[in-house]
This record gives structure tokens, sequence and C-alpha cells, in this order.
């Protein structure tokens, strides 16, 4: 595993089931897209499918924030880069651009923190020593990284003052 600050392997296109009655992406959809960015990530970093099925141990989502900041069209293609912004024993938070693939714009963000969890016990449980020394090795890149600018935002309407 190479430790590439910020992981960008991920691209996909915004196919047509993903359009609502306003021609543009569904907000669903994009929850969708940005799992299908971070199944990459984590199969990048050792905990995708395969590390399921070989230890039984997976990863759940405890909490996430998207924002949408600009629509994609049918047809557009994505890019997405990824930020690990810390983790600990059990806990990875990290956050997804998404981007249009050729005009270069952010489309929308998607900030997560998932558990690790035994699968036998559906209980949270450490992360084994080497993905401990998998995600240090990735936190020392991504650490040098400036912070994402929507990280941690909150929601709610914002007034103006007079």
């Amino acid at each position: 595993m190479t430790a590439a600050a910020p992981f960008a392997n991920y691209t996909d296109v915004v196919r047509p089931e993903w359009i609502d009655y306003n021609g543009h992406m569904n907000v669903a959809y994009y929850v969708l897209a940005f799992d299908y960015a971070t199944d990459a990530f984590f199969d990048h970093i050792g905990l995708g499918e395969d590390y399921k099925n070989k230890y039984n141990f997976s990863t759940f989502t405890l909490e996430g924030h998207i924002t949408y900041d600009r629509e994609v069209l049918e047809g557009d293609p994505l890019a997405f880069k990824t930020y690990l912004l810390d983790c600990d024993e059990k806990r990875i938070h990290y956050f997804h651009e998404m981007y249009h693939g050729t005009e270069g714009y952010l489309a929308a963000t998607n900030e997560l923190i998932t558990m690790h969890i035994d699968m036998n016990k559906r209980r949270s449980a450490p992360f084994a020593p080497e993905m401990m020394e998998r995600l240090e090795a990735m936190m020392q890149a991504h650490r040098k990284l400036p912070r994402p600018e929507k990280v941690g935002r909150t929601i709610g309407i914002r007034r103006k003052t007079e």
C-alpha cells in the first residue's frame, strides 16, 4: 500500500438511473457514489470486502455529513479525493471530495466516521496491529495536507446580522 495523499484513485460517471426529475443527480445517489469511493479507499488500505471475508471484521459508518456544492448531470465524469483525517484503535475519520472529472469543479463533499466491527459479535473491536501500522503510515502522509475547508461543518440557517 502506498500512502497517497490525498487518495485519488477512484472515478465514476453519473449514471442515467441516478438522475431525478430536476435533470441532475439525485441526492440519494451522492451517498451511493461516496460509498463506492469509500470502498475504493478501504480496498486500498486493506479494509475492503476481502478483509471482511478473510478475518470476519468490517467497518460500520457511525456518522456522515454531505454538502452539495454544484450539480452534476447524466454522463458527467466524477473524480474523488479522500483524506484520512484521524484514526484511533477502533475508528477512522475521513473526508471525500467529489469533483467534476473534466471541468474540475467541486460538486460535493462527504465527511464520515466509521467503526471497526467484529462481525462474530457485531460489536466494536480494535484494529489488528498490522492495520494500525497501515493507518498510521497513511496518517503521516495526510497530516501534511491542508485540512479540507468543509471538514467539521454544522448545519443551520445562517442569518444576516443587522
